[in-house]
């Protein structure tokens, strides 16, 4: 009877222990380029409530894969507004940017910092959050980072 509990007991230590090595692992985060972004073509679409037309993405597979991912990316930071944490990231230096000098849409995305932090414009920082895909709302970037925080290869 002894040697039946002690069997009972190796067996469901063996179990439990297979159980918890064989569940799911989380997927580490992707390490993205500026140039993974690039799978995106835009087309002009009126939006009447603005009186403009605006640029609207369709999104190719390369990205879609990408989307409510938690990615990695590095880039020049561009701060829109300090008191309420708002930040973009761009591919370039803010003196090459987006608006500034025609490069496409798809090179900056919002940042949505998981915790309040202050950045200096052009610095460059390496970020680790969920990547969004945003084709609805034209009061938002394209592209933006939800839960961001700085990524130290850790």
């Amino acid at each position: 009877m002894k040697l039946f509990k002690i069997l009972s007991l190796f067996l469901a230590v063996g179990l439990f222990v297979n159980a918890t090595t064989d569940a799911p692992k989380v997927a580490d985060p992707a390490k993205i380029t500026w140039d993974n972004l690039k799978d995106v073509k835009f087309q002009k679409k009126w939006y009447p409530e603005e009186k403009m037309y605006i640029l609207y993405p369709n999104f190719g597979p390369g990205v879609q894969k990408l989307s409510n991912k938690e990615v990695i990316i590095k880039g020049y930071l561009v701060p829109v507004d300090i008191t309420t944490n708002t930040f973009v990231l761009s591919a370039y230096p803010n003196s090459m940017c987006f608006f500034c000098t025609g490069t496409g849409p798809e090179t900056i995305m919002a940042l949505k910092m998981k915790k309040t932090r202050r950045f200096k414009v052009d610095e460059v920082q390496t970020f680790k959050g969920t990547l969004k895909l945003n084709a609805s709302d034209i009061y938002e970037l394209n592209y933006i980072l939800d839960n961001a925080e700085i990524y130290n290869g850790e």
